[in-house]
């Protein structure tokens, strides 16, 4: 059985994480009837589904069962909305947000190591990290955190007499 080729719409809203899973539950009116409104675009849903509430005064236990979502997700998409604006309604990056081994407490110990020796290898500075905070890197990963302080200390502006 071949494998049904997705159009340009449904990859580009896959690659920005607001594919609608099941745009077959959107049953608001304005998604049947004008072309404009693609159950498929999650964000799209969210904001109409919040207009509906909040310009329409539709209640929100049926405004969300007419979006095939639920009251949870009207509360999150509001305050998302009011927050941010509509760009809010497009997912984060998934993952981590930050260093979660290479802290700025760690960093600063590289740093210091290397003051001190600057002739220490990555890989002899992720033994003494190890030794020191009981975590284990990678040597790219030391290059790369002290890459990426130097990279901010040089973007921040220097502070005047």
């Amino acid at each position: 059985m071949a494998k049904r080729r997705e159009d340009h719409k449904t990859r580009s809203l896959r690659e920005s994480r607001t594919l609608n899973p099941r745009p077959e539950a959107v049953s608001d009116e304005r998604f049947a009837s004008a072309e404009f409104f693609d159950a498929r675009d999650m964000a799209q849903v969210k904001y109409e589904m919040v207009r509906r509430v909040e310009v329409d005064g539709v209640p929100v236990a049926r405004a969300a069962a007419a979006f095939g979502l639920s009251r949870q997700t009207y509360y999150q998409a509001a305050a998302a909305l009011a927050e941010g604006g509509p760009a809010a309604l497009v997912p984060g990056k998934p993952g981590p947000k930050g260093p979660r081994k290479l802290t700025a407490e760690v960093v600063d110990h590289l740093e210091q190591l290397l003051a001190a020796d600057p002739a220490l290898r990555p890989a002899e500075l992720a033994e003494r990290i190890e030794q020191r905070f009981g975590i284990r890197v990678h040597p790219r990963s030391v290059e790369r955190a002290l890459e990426r302080r130097r990279t901010e200390s040089q973007e921040r502006p220097k502070s005047g007499p």
